[in-house]
């Protein structure tokens, strides 16, 4: 395979693990050039692996035989580095990035992982325990694979920990908040590399009163002032705030003492429905917790499960500008907020009230800007890559390291 890269170029392997997918990309360094970009879903299953090689531009998917389908996190690294072998055989690995969902109060910015960062991981999986899991499974795997090279975890939580603490709080008694139990906020290496774009695309309006809307599978959104963050949708755990593919968002406590109290529900039972089959998929009666399904579907469970996702965005970019006093820009990103015309072209409609006017066209054709010339709000829809974020904080990390001294791993 021609990944563009000289014999013994050196990269970067970033790798965000979930629950049954592990994504992978490849920088080479210094430029972070990405040349090979991946999942591997369907872990436990029929597994899979989808690949895009910069030197072709295309994507590519093999289907991988029973014999060799991963069966956990462990395996399907380990199958990922033989692949990389293959495929990638002049290139040498010298530093792992992983994206950690959960860094807890303690860690604002990326952090070398050492023994005692594990361990202090390893009891934050208590507050994303549906994603840390597997964010540490995924480390373990490659500190196994790759010996002593530098591992860095980059965590979704860092960007909010610029709030103030009536931010962040409870109303609930206050040591409670000391425990631990606060607002976290998450999609945070989504929000910077956002940030980041801004910036550079937008200079004049990137530190002025901005909200992002990262609208996929997972969704949340972010107040932005002076380019820092002020507010966020999700709180204490990834449930909180818009509705998801299959997360319920914002919930009243009232109905999980309801549901523990007259349906005699134990926490487990409380979390597979909270977790796994609410969202859209729960508001749809089970169709789909896909977008692109529901909007594909005239049933009239799916109509009403996308007017309920688009009224909480709406309101909650309502409670955003009231937060941060005023409103200068919108963003859209992740899979729906990139992808979907409709979801954006209906959350921006009617809201001349707060300044945004919706430009109907540039909308349809997915251009960067979306508002239209009068519009006083500006609104964009903006690519997101959490990779690149996570492989600059693993060069900026490892650099001094290894780079010096380079390690062959695969």
């Amino acid at each position: 395979m021609d990944t563009h890269a000289g014999l013994h170029s050196q990269a970067i392997l970033t790798i965000n693990a979930g629950s049954s997918s592990i994504k992978f990309s490849l920088f080479l360094v210094p430029q972070l050039n990405q040349i090979i970009a991946g999942q591997i879903d369907g872990i436990g299953g029929e597994s899979h692996i989808k690949v895009k090689l910069a030197s072709k531009n295309i994507d590519e998917t093999i289907i991988l035989p029973n014999g060799s389908r991963p069966q956990n996190h462990r395996e399907a690294l380990s199958f990922l580095i033989d692949w990389l072998h293959q495929f990638a055989k002049d290139v040498d690995v010298i530093a792992v990035g992983h994206r950690v969902v959960h860094g807890g109060q303690k860690y604002s910015a990326p952090t070398l992982i050492t023994d005692a960062v594990m361990k202090d991981l390893d009891a934050l999986m208590v507050l994303a325990p549906l994603h840390e899991p597997h964010n540490l499974a995924g480390i373990r795997a490659t500190q196994e694979s790759f010996g002593g090279i530098p591992q860095i975890a980059c965590f979704d939580t860092a960007f909010h920990r610029t709030h103030k603490f009536v931010d962040d709080c409870y109303a609930i008694p206050r040591y409670f908040y000391k425990q631990g139990v606060c607002r976290y906020g998450f999609h945070g290496l989504s929000y910077e590399y956002i940030t980041d774009r801004l910036i550079h695309l937008f200079p004049k309006d990137a530190r002025k009163k901005v909200i992002i809307a990262h609208l996929g599978n997972g969704a949340s959104m972010t107040a932005l002032h002076h380019g820092d963050s002020v507010a966020s949708t999700m709180g204490f755990s990834s449930l909180d705030g818009l509705p998801m593919g299959t997360r319920c968002g914002e919930i009243d406590p009232g109905v999980l003492l309801y549901m523990m109290q007259h349906e005699g529900m134990d926490a487990t039972e409380i979390a597979r429905v909270l977790y796994q089959e609410s969202g859209l998929k729960g508001l749809s009666g089970g169709l789909s917790n896909d977008m692109r399904t529901l909007e594909n579907c005239d049933l009239p469970e799916a109509k009403e499960a996308i007017d309920y996702y688009v009224k909480e965005v709406k309101r909650e970019i309502g409670a955003l500008t009231a937060l941060m006093a005023g409103l200068d820009v919108v963003v859209f990103t992740g899979g729906i907020g990139e992808n979907s015309a409709v979801i954006r072209g209906r959350v921006l409609r009617e809201m001349a009230w707060i300044g945004i006017n919706l430009d109907e066209a540039k909308n349809l054709d997915g251009e960067v800007i979306i508002s239209s010339d009068s519009s006083r709000v500006l609104c964009l829809k903006i690519h997101t890559d959490e990779e690149r974020v996570i492989a600059r904080h693993t060069l900026e990390l490892s650099d001094n390291r290894v780079v010096k001294n380079k390690v062959s791993n695969v």
